[in-house]
């Protein structure tokens, strides 16, 4: 049997993705990963200056700064910035609505990211909605899984990008259809092509059934990676092989599926 560093390893993730509104972020402590980012979910689970400097001192951590967000604007107010410690690097993102106001909502997207790479030139760049903005900052590029990812990646690397590419991944180890469900079948229902395909109404997790059920167990393998550790793991593969240099996995069943 696999021990749990055994089992994470056979993944292939590169790093570890904790959202600190679900969980306390100093449990990467306990994972077997040298990198971890950490979420944006506005600043009431902001982590303490304390928790990201000891995380800091012994893994490689990136702190999510949505650009158009009171406190992380580099053209505004950017009073959070003082309080990044020393050692945390940064994830420039335009930000999730959600953890917006109105005004911010409003805020040109572009120029912000030009000025926190400027003043973070290590930082990576969220490119979802805004694909080509995140490229012109000639930072690495943070991309969101989707069923294109593969021939995303291949077309970008064909195209002569020869910069770094980071793929962000809600991951489920486990094969069990309404484990999944119950994990990633509400983010999986949120996308584009799954909600126009999804009766009106339908249940997404594993209560699903029917045309709701077929649409989102095929759609969770397309915006997650699902399966047992060795079937992430050749996921992981197949990303790094069409052009993906590092894949982080956000785990979708909460940390103690990673710990337990």
């Amino acid at each position: 049997m696999l021990t749990t560093g055994e089992s994470v390893a056979t993944t292939g993730l590169d790093a570890v993705a904790l959202k600190p509104a679900e969980c306390d972020v100093s449990r990467a402590l306990d994972l077997p990963f040298e990198r971890v980012t950490i979420d944006y979910e506005g600043r009431e689970h902001r982590p303490s200056e304390e928790t990201l400097a000891a995380l800091a001192s012994e893994k490689t951590v990136r702190l999510t700064t949505p650009v158009r967000a009171a406190g992380y604007d580099p053209l505004g107010d950017d009073a959070l910035y003082g309080a990044i410690p020393e050692g945390v690097k940064r994830v420039a993102v335009a930000g999730h609505a959600a953890y917006l106001t109105d005004e911010e909502r409003s805020k040109a997207v572009a120029p912000r990211l030009g000025a926190a790479v400027e003043r973070a030139p290590d930082a990576w760049v969220g490119t979802e909605g805004v694909e080509r903005v995140a490229l012109a900052t000639g930072a690495t590029q943070f991309e969101l899984l989707s069923r294109s990812t593969e021939r995303d990646l291949r077309a970008l690397r064909a195209g002569g990008f020869d910069g770094e590419v980071a793929v962000y991944a809600p991951t489920v180890l486990t094969d069990d259809d309404d484990a999944v469900l119950d994990a990633v079948g509400a983010y999986a229902a949120r996308r584009g092509p799954v909600a126009s395909a999804l009766p009106e109404g339908a249940a997404t997790d594993h209560t699903a059934s029917g045309r709701a059920r077929e649409v989102l167990t095929a759609a969770t393998r397309d915006y997650a990676l699902v399966g047992t550790p060795t079937a992430v793991g050749e996921q992981v593969a197949a990303l790094k092989e069409a052009g993906a240099d590092l894949v982080v996995g956000y785990p979708a069943r909460g940390v103690e599926a990673l710990v337990s």
